[in-house]
């Protein structure tokens, strides 16, 4: 059973003047009604105009009536930036389970086997995908507290080594800097190279021509670059209050 606000992916089943009955994928085709209300932000005179039998689409739960058991969704509340994540969530999933039986038939491994470790991986790591990114990161130190067979274990960490691809953020800016005293150009080289590449981040600092610097820094979240960025800003400006510094930076696309 989902929860109220869960994101689902559903396939409308049966179209009725005021609603559709659907089954949610990822519910073991648990059924679910989605309310002519919950369609479409105005008014509706034909569900019909929305929706179509077979049609899969991205919905959120909305309300849950335990004891008669039922589930209501909607399809209005659903954002594209959620619809866009709920999909590519989904994507990865099933990528993930097509890379588990490619370790399992490696790996020779039986049904309980399988069984096993899948249950041992969702436990420790949420789900499937979540598994393989610690395990291409991470490989053999992630399984340290994960009881999996030893040939299977091998087999998920060289797939995962192969197959996965650590996520990364990265943002530029361009950083404009000047110095008006008579040892102008000493104080921006040392300016630049006072810079260090934050913890946990990687920072690249090319020159476009004085008095522009490109400045790149890459994380493993979006989050991380922006504080290394934030923490970056306040050291040159610090510095700027010693020297007669002219400072600005230019944000670009990332």
């Amino acid at each position: 059973m989902p929860e109220v606000n869960d994101l689902v992916l559903i396939k409308v089943k049966k179209i009725l003047p005021y609603g559709a009955f659907c089954t949610m994928d990822e519910y073991a085709g648990r059924e679910a009604f989605l309310h002519i209300s919950e369609v479409a932000p105005r008014w509706i005179k034909n569900i019909h105009e929305f929706l179509n039998e077979g049609q899969r689409l991205v919905c959120k739960v909305h309300r849950i009536d335990v004891e008669k058991d039922q589930v209501d969704i909607s399809l209005k509340r659903v954002t594209e930036t959620e619809k866009k994540r709920k999909v590519n969530d989904a994507r990865q999933q099933r990528r993930s389970a097509k890379l588990f039986e490619v370790a399992l038939k490696q790996a020779k491994s039986t049904t309980v086997e399988a069984q096993d470790a899948k249950r041992e991986l969702e436990a420790h790591f949420g789900d499937l995908t979540g598994a393989f990114e610690a395990l291409g990161e991470e490989g053999a130190e992630a399984l340290e507290e994960v009881k999996i067979e030893k040939g299977l274990a091998k087999a998920l960490i060289e797939i995962a080594k192969k197959s996965i691809k650590t996520p990364t953020a990265t943002l530029r800016e361009i950083l404009q800097l000047a110095s008006y005293s008579p040892q102008g150009v000493d104080v921006v080289k040392d300016v630049l190279a006072s810079l260090k590449s934050p913890e946990g981040c990687r920072m690249d600092v090319h020159y476009l021509g004085a008095p522009r610097y490109q400045i790149t820094i890459t994380a493993k979240e979006y989050k991380q670059v922006q504080k290394a960025f934030d923490r970056l800003h306040k050291a040159v400006e610090q510095r700027a209050k010693k020297d007669p510094l002219l400072v600005e930076w230019v944000a670009q696309e990332s």
